[in-house]
C-alpha cells in the first residue's frame, strides 16, 4: 500500500511538472473580447485547431497617439514550422490587416497599421499540423485611424514617387540580417468620403537568386507609405535581396535591396 501511495505521488509530481513545462496554449479569449466569437468564425476555417499560445507575441504600444500609424511587430519563432501568419484587429471597420508566409525568413514581421478605436490586435500563426496559434495585444486609441483620408492622396507628389522603394540591411547581433523597407504609397482605406480605396496587395521579397523569402498580402489598414521589418535568419542571408510586388490598382514595385 505504502508502495502504490508512493508511486502514486510520484506520478502526480511528474505530470504537474510536464504540464509547467508545456506551452501555455489556452481555449478562452486572455483579452476578454466581445467580438472574439465573430473573429473566430471569419477568420478561421469551420473545424480548423485554434488555441491562444503565448508563444505568438505581438508588440504594440498600449496607447496609440497617431491612429493613422500605430507601429507592431509580430513573432511567431517559437512555435518551429510556421506556414502562414494573420493579422487582425477585432474592432476594426475592416479586421485584416496582413497576412505573411515566411518562406526562409524568420516567421515575424513589423510594420505599421491605422486603427479606427481601441481593440485587440491579433496575430494568427498556423503551422504544419494546421493548428492556429493566437495571440494579441489590446492598443487603446482615440481612433478614427481607417476614415480619414491619406495625407498623400492631397499631394500630387506621390504619383511621382509611387511605389519608391527605400531600405536598410543590417547583420544582427544573434545572426543573420534585419532587412527594413520603406514604400511611397497612399494606402487608402476607402472609407473616407470620395476617396476609394488603394492598397498594396501583394510583395515578394526574394534573394538574389530568386528564392523566396517572404510573401506578404496587405490589406486596407496598413499605414501610408508602409514600412516593413523582416528578419534573415543566419544561413539564408544573400549578397543581395530584391523586393517585387503590386497594388490594388496593378501599379508595379520592384527594387533591388543592396547592403
Amino acid at each position: 500500500m505504502k508502495i502504490a501511495a508512493i508511486a502514486a505521488v510520484l506520478l502526480a509530481c511528474a505530470c504537474s511538472l510536464g504540464q509547467a513545462a508545456a506551452p501555455a496554449e489556452r481555449r478562452t479569449d486572455p483579452l476578454d473580447s466581445p467580438r472574439w466569437a465573430d473573429m473566430r468564425k471569419e477568420m478561421f476555417p469551420a473545424g480548423a485547431r485554434v488555441v491562444f499560445d503565448e508563444r505568438v507575441r505581438v508588440t504594440a504600444p498600449l496607447t496609440a497617439e497617431n491612429a493613422m500609424n500605430v507601429p507592431v511587430s509580430v513573432d511567431a519563432g517559437a512555435l518551429g514550422d510556421v506556414q502562414e501568419v494573420l493579422v487582425f484587429a477585432d474592432f476594426n471597420p475592416i479586421v485584416r490587416i496582413v497576412r505573411f508566409e515566411p518562406a526562409g525568413a524568420h516567421p515575424g514581421l513589423g510594420f505599421r497599421i491605422k486603427l479606427q478605436q481601441s481593440t485587440p490586435v491579433r496575430a494568427a500563426a498556423r503551422t504544419a499540423d494546421g493548428s492556429w496559434h493566437v495571440g494579441g495585444a489590446w492598443v487603446n486609441t482615440a481612433g478614427g485611424g481607417c476614415t480619414l483620408p491619406s495625407t498623400g492622396s492631397g499631394s500630387p507628389e506621390w504619383q511621382k514617387r509611387l511605389g519608391e522603394v527605400s531600405s536598410r540591411v543590417w547583420e544582427r547581433k544573434e545572426g543573420g540580417e534585419r532587412i527594413r523597407l520603406r514604400i511611397i504609397h497612399p494606402i487608402d482605406t476607402g472609407l473616407a468620403a470620395g476617396i476609394p480605396a488603394f492598397f498594396l496587395q501583394d510583395l515578394l521579397l526574394a534573394d538574389n537568386t530568386g528564392r523566396p523569402l517572404m510573401r506578404i498580402e496587405g490589406f486596407e489598414p496598413i499605414a501610408e507609405n508602409p514600412v516593413f521589418t523582416v528578419d534573415i535568419p543566419a544561413g539564408r542571408s544573400a549578397t543581395a535581396y530584391r523586393v517585387s510586388g503590386r497594388d490594388n490598382n496593378g501599379n508595379a514595385i520592384s527594387a533591388a535591396i543592396e547592403k
